[in-house]
């Protein structure tokens, strides 16, 4: 179920309208292109063998008896890289966040001397067929000397085994988010409460493993790189230099996308390893990951534990947040490895008026796979950890948990709220606009929340009720800038070309809207909209954050002013007239104020003697916007084995604007069930030998459709961004930011006469069994001690 309310006035016809994705008429018929589904011709395919060992030295590959195999075309390894490449490996920069300080800690394109984690390639083998090189692996003898395993990056992990021998620690950098004056903050506040939380290491998991396709095109001579996705105009810069071939001789392409969520589209080895096999063996190279790979290749994300202390006033006023966090990152630092560590730290306080803040974060390496970006990335986790702690403080100061939220919920008054630095970046962010109650206001009356919570606590057909809530800020916009291109087509529809990516996620049908809009267009008047390949903008930064709408919306609509210009005047050289003349422009038809006409269609082709009509240009902006919003849940739980069923969700969130209300209600609703994936199924476990346990879709368990409820989802758009000409804010992410919070919050409600006090992820039912265990056996305790005669 979505409700929209619009209080929003908009003059236009298509934004705002619930349109059909544009893009599902060819997805559903089977006509999608997918990088698996291209084939070229002499095509081969590659395999990546990957180390099964930790840690080690790597003392030799013996690739003789594979390179011999039938059908096998070559074996690159560490030592041909170092050959072909001047004497070096290429390492992947750092996208994001860059310091000089964390360049030794970045991951090589292929293993040459010592291996880090369970997964990292070794090899590279080419055949006539993806089967004969995988029959090909088992020809490569491997000689890897063991070393001691690193798998404890929290707070109390030992520092005695050294993943970088000249680092001084396995701590890559510190990271600090202040504001304020915390120490004096705690100095004087009359309550303070001190807790330890942990996230869990689980994964994105998109549907489509990754892929890539690479060849040298024989007309132009151009490196055509095919399954890019997120960031390829970056992916490009990074290939351009390890390969030492210039920038403007490389093509990404991207095509369709079964889903990436953070993780896909980022730099991985094996966007190196397969383009260098292509040009080595002259022929077009396809490697296509399977799910073993996914899960040990592709990055992890959220690993966090925390020690926080909350200080308030007693009326529940909170005065201050510190503390001390550790991420563990995995084995390197990958494209974009501190950006969740950042956020865990930075956006701490959400939607609240926290005033005074000291957080500290370690970035710890450890022998799994490096970790990177997940929907929602650092938020997620942060936001488990401070609702939590609030439910927490309104238990000991006798505060109701609603009462306690609105009264420390910023106003609209107060914003922008400036949140806390992040050193050693000096990287300040506000907040944009927005009223914080109001949704928490909603989402309590659609919930029925003063009916539900007579059901706190309540055992009903043997099952525990518990009833919980969270509010949370998104923050997406990232900038700095993005770019687009209209180009009239000589049958007068407009092709829109944009540097935002599609992930899947109805980019083609809102950019339609937004085009249609800013064109005074109808829809059908779109021919298409070419997204993400470095081919068809001039530059782009892609989709990751919840930007496209923000940043690539706003530059459709940059552009598409002059757009009209051109229009406008190529009209009046045809018509023979002034600018001035053209009485009305609007449909498929201009309009001169002597009665001429023209079509676009008769205009773009007059034009094409003179290099047809086209714009392009960029938005640019360095100011991020917040949605927000609120989540309550009702949940059961059977307290013989541990299972929770989810009884009742609500959300609501202010998008700021919304331009399709279809495909929001599919963001959002992808978003919480990810989200309580994450809380109840999810985990990527490791052995004490750095071995991932949970290698498997048998494993590692993924949310279903008949496991959760009918959830509502309520959008909003009353406070519109002030930061891009759309007032968008982005709503990829929201969905699910709050769940764990929630969730947690609700089971603790349902057991707060066992004072069962859920501190760590996931809440499987093995784990729900115990803590309830747990507390059960401290109330036995307690009472025995308190019976016992003195």
């Amino acid at each position: 179920m979505t409700a929209l309310d619009t209080p929003l006035s908009v003059s236009s016809p298509a934004i705002g309208q619930g349109i059909d994705r544009v893009e599902d008429p060819r997805l559903l018929r089977g006509l999608g292109a997918f990088v698996d589904d291209l084939q070229l011709p002499h095509m081969l395919h590659a395999v990546i063998l990957r180390s099964s060992v930790a840690h080690g030295r790597l003392r030799g590959l013996d690739v003789s008896a594979a390179r011999a195999m039938p059908g096998v075309r070559a074996v690159f390894t560490g030592a041909d890289v170092l050959a072909h490449c001047g004497g070096r490996v290429p390492v992947i920069p750092m996208r994001l966040d860059p310091l000089p300080e964390l360049e030794p800690f970045e991951q090589p394109v292929i293993a040459h001397d010592t291996v880090r984690h369970v997964g990292e390639p070794l090899a590279v083998i080419v055949a006539d067929s993806a089967a004969l090189a995988e029959d090909a692996l088992e020809g490569i003898e491997v000689d890897i000397e063991s070393r001691s395993v690193v798998v404890e990056g929290g707070l109390d992990a030992p520092d005695t085994v050294r993943l970088f021998e000249a680092a001084a620690s396995n701590c890559a950098v510190r990271l600090r988010a202040v504001r304020g004056d915390a120490q004096a903050a705690f100095a004087n506040a009359p309550y303070v409460r001190r807790e330890r939380f942990h996230v869990h290491r689980h994964a994105a998991l998109p549907m489509e493993t990754r892929g890539v396709l690479a060849h040298r095109d024989v007309d132009s001579g151009r490196l055509v790189v095919f399954g890019a996705s997120k960031v390829p105009f970056a992916n490009r810069r990074i290939l351009a230099a390890q390969l030492d071939i210039p920038e403007a001789a490389i093509d990404l392409i991207e095509g369709d996308t079964g889903g990436s969520f953070g993780a896909r589209g980022e730099f991985y080895p094996e966007d190196f390893l397969i383009p260098f096999a292509a040009l080595r063996c002259e022929r077009p190279v396809k490697w296509i990951e399977d799910r073993r790979e996914h899960l040990i290749a592709c990055n992890h994300a959220r690993e966090t534990e925390c020690e926080l202390e909350l200080a308030c006033a007693r009326d529940g006023t909170v005065l201050g947040l510190r503390g001390r966090l550790a991420a563990d990152v995995g084995a390197y630092l990958r494209t974009n490895g501190i950006a969740p560590s950042r956020n865990v730290i930075q956006l701490a306080s959400g939607p609240y008026r926290i005033p005074d803040i000291d957080l500290e974060l370690a970035v710890m390496l450890t022998n799994k796979t490096p970790v990177g970006t997940y929907r929602g990335p650092g938020r997620f986790e942060t936001d488990f950890f401070r609702e939590r702690m609030f439910d927490l403080a309104a238990a000991d100061l006798g505060l109701d948990r609603v009462e306690f939220r609105r009264r420390n919920l910023l106003t609209s008054s107060e914003m922008p709220w400036q949140l806390a630095t992040l050193l050693p970046y000096n990287s300040d962010s506000a907040t944009d606009s927005g009223d914080y109650r109001e949704t928490l206001e909603r989402c309590l009356r659609e919930f029925d929340w003063t009916r539900k919570s007579a059901l706190n606590g309540r055992v009903i057909d043997g099952r525990h009720h518990g009833i919980a809530l969270s509010c949370y800020i998104e923050g997406g916009g990232s900038g700095p800038r993005e770019g687009a291109r209209l180009v009239l087509e000589t049958d007068g529809r407009v092709s829109v070309y944009t540097g935002s990516s599609s992930n899947g996620q109805g980019l083609e049908t809102v950019f339609t809207q937004i085009a249609a809009d800013a064109l005074e267009l109808p829809v059908s008047a779109i021919r298409g909209v070419f997204h993400g390949s470095t081919s068809g903008v001039d530059e782009g930064f892609g989709t990751y954050s919840s930007r496209s709408v923000v940043m690539g919306g706003s530059a459709i609509v940059t552009v598409a002013k002059i757009f009209r210009e051109r229009i406008l005047t190529a009209a009046a050289e045809t018509l023979d007239c002034l600018v001035d003349d053209l009485a009305n422009v609007g449909g498929d038809r201009i309009v001169a104020r002597s009665g001429r006409t023209l079509s676009l269609a008769a205009l773009a082709q007059a034009r094409v003697a003179h290099g047809g009509i086209s714009a392009d240009g960029s938005f640019s902006s360095a100011r991020r916007t917040y949605s927000y919003g609120a989540h309550a849940a009702h949940i059961a739980v059977d307290a013989r084995t541990g299972h929770i069923d989810v009884l009742d969700y609500v959300a609501v969130e202010d998008v700021g604007r919304i331009i399709n209300p279809r495909t929001l209600h599919g963001q959002t609703i992808g978003a919480i069930v990810q989200g309580l994936g994450g809380v109840f199924l999810e985990q990527l476990a490791y052995d004490d030998q750095g071995q991932l346990l949970t290698g498997s879709l048998a494993d590692y368990l993924l949310p279903t459709a008949d496991a959760f409820p009918n959830i509502r989802a309520i959008a909003l758009e009353h406070h519109p961004s002030p930061n891009n000409p759309l007032g968008a804010k982005g709503a990829g992410e929201g969905g699910i930011i709050p769940v764990a919070g929630v969730i947690a919050n609700a089971l603790a409600a349902a057991f707060a006469p066992l004072a069962v006090a859920p501190h760590e992820l996931p809440l499987s039912p093995s784990r729900v069994w115990h803590l309830i265990a747990q507390a059960r056996d401290t109330q036995a305790r307690a009472k025995v001690v308190a019976d016992a005669p003195h």
